[in-house]
């Protein structure tokens, strides 16, 4: 167990590089255009799941946070919060581009995600037409200054992602202690759940072998992506971390993936049960990201037979 112990401490460790390089880099991204990118899905109107799509991109749960915000207070409709959450892939980027050999899925993985977050999306803005109406209309009355002046959307608009990581801190201008400090406290931490998910998984495979851990993931099952994307609702960045490793292990398949991190809003589920009045609503929203998770993993993997 000491060898194994060593050996995954030293292959997380070697991550830590790649991380630290890649939060800075979405660190300062985000500082430049977070901000007007919120702007922009805020008065998108039916642009919205595409712009959806695009925000979601960006690694990290920030985004799904900030959508369930806006949805919160009913500014963008329930089919650009799927797409926020559809295309969100939380750390997985991050995870990957760490493994330099397996840096090539990257580019289909983003592309599967965006056309399974603008498919759906769309689909469920013309399924609730009604609600995509009225949405559209108070959004409207809200950017021309004619909204309840009860509603106050700023307060909802202050909800932070992982590790107290606020967003919209672009509009502060750049402050340099906060671009490099979110950025290691938050590679120390992926590096820390990396490291006990590889402990986990050698260990596993020492203990038990291949064949166990096989039928405890159903490997190449078709359930295999349902218990994928169950696993992806769990609010937690450790999450999206074990489902990558786990899909560059080989354990899980291509399909399973997608519809795990599909699935993995991060703590854009979390604030949904906080901040949604009517919890049968969060409850709703969530079966249908589930529901439309297995649908992607099981599309990619038994009718485009995608095996990356």
């Amino acid at each position: 167990m000491y060898d194994i112990f060593i050996d995954a401490l030293i292959d997380s460790a070697k991550t830590i590089p790649f991380l630290l390089v890649v939060y800075i880099g979405i660190e300062l991204i985000e500082s430049a255009f977070a901000k007007k990118l919120i702007e922009k899905i805020e008065k998108a109107g039916s642009a919205g799941p595409a712009l959806g799509a695009i925000a979601g991109i960006l690694p990290q749960c920030g985004f799904s946070v900030f959508a369930t915000a806006l949805y919160g207070q009913r500014l963008v409709t329930i089919g650009t919060l799927m797409a926020v959450y559809l295309s969100t892939s939380d750390e997985a980027i991050p995870v990957i581009l760490s493994h330099p050999d397996r840096v090539g899925i990257i580019v289909p993985f983003i592309a599967t995600k965006v056309v399974v977050a603008l498919v759906f999306g769309y689909l469920l803005d013309g399924v609730y037409r009604k609600n995509r109406d009225r949405t559209f209309a108070h959004a409207e009355a809200y950017t021309r200054g004619h909204d309840d002046p009860l509603h106050v959307h700023c307060d909802v608009m202050q909800e932070n992602a992982c590790c107290g990581h606020h967003v919209t801190a672009s509009e502060k201008g750049f402050d340099a202690k906060k671009i490099f400090w979110h950025p290691f406290n938050h590679a120390v931490k992926i590096f820390l759940f990396i490291f006990v998910v590889t402990f986990a998984i050698n260990l596993a495979f020492f203990e038990f072998g291949d064949a166990v851990l096989a039928k405890i993931f159903l490997s190449n099952g078709f359930f295999q992506p349902f218990l994928a994307a169950l696993l992806g609702l769990i609010p937690n960045c450790a999450v999206s971390v074990g489902i990558t490793e786990l899909y560059l292990r080989g354990i899980l398949t291509y399909g399973s993936a997608i519809a795990g991190l599909c699935a993995s809003g991060g703590l854009g589920i979390l604030i949904l049960f906080k901040e949604e009045k009517n919890k049968l609503e969060a409850v709703r929203i969530v079966s249908l990201l589930f529901g439309t998770s297995v649908i992607a993993g099981l599309f990619v993997q038994y009718v485009l037979r995608l095996a990356l």
